[in-house]
């Protein structure tokens, strides 16, 4: 099995110029991570929304710390190996994206 590589911490120029690609993404106020909510029509749009991401992150070995109400999904996204931001939560916010235009 190979050895997995530590993700680092983004800069805040990549932090900066990675945010303007992520639609919908804010920064949090209380720590370095990534918040959106998805707000679908139905609560199986939304299910099935959280089944492709739950598949996608457990691939990665990257996964979201999420909260599910109905048709709501509010995510946030951080990466704890680094304490922070890194690309591993760019690349899945960029997939949650493209996911949640196709429902």
């Amino acid at each position: 099995m190979p050895e997995r590589k530590i993700p680092t911490k983004l800069s805040d120029s990549e932090r900066a110029d990675f945010l303007q690609e992520l639609v919908g993404w804010t920064l949090e106020s209380d720590r370095d991570a990534i918040r959106k909510v998805f707000t679908f029509k139905t609560f199986n749009q939304a299910w099935g929304f959280m089944n492709r991401v739950a598949l996608v992150a457990e691939k990665m070995g990257h996964h979201p710390e999420w909260f599910n109400v109905y048709n709501k999904v509010d995510i946030v996204l951080t990466t704890h190996d680094c304490d922070g931001l890194s690309e591993l939560d760019v690349q899945l916010a960029k997939k949650m994206n493209l996911f949640a235009s196709k429902v």
